[in-house]
């Protein structure tokens, strides 16, 4: 599975506010294993990056758009990364300081 960066990745259907325990995804993979998964799709499209570079660099390729498509895609996809994980954090911040 791709990361889009328009669209994103499927999303699980939120619980009712009643239910004791979220439900897990249709795939059974729990919210960790989706963000491993992510993080691990990430670290491809930078590997790949980074050799399409050095490929360029070295003169094994001459094909500057798909590098540069390459390295776009990667930045794209490290960027939303990093927008969920800012809003994780505010989401756990924001929960951290409610009052029980």
């Amino acid at each position: 599975m791709t990361i889009d960066p328009l669209q994103g990745p499927a999303m699980p259907a939120v619980p009712a506010a009643g239910g004791a325990t979220p439900a897990a995804p249709a795939d059974g993979k729990s919210f960790s294993d989706f963000m491993f998964d992510r993080l691990n799709e990430v670290n491809k499209l930078q590997k790949e990056a980074d050799a399409g570079v050095q490929r360029l660099l070295t003169g094994e390729t001459d094909n500057v758009a798909e590098v540069f498509a390459a390295s776009n895609k990667a930045g794209i996809a490290f960027d939303l990364l990093m927008e969920v994980r800012n809003r994780l954090l505010d989401a756990y911040q924001e929960i951290q300081q409610m009052r029980v």
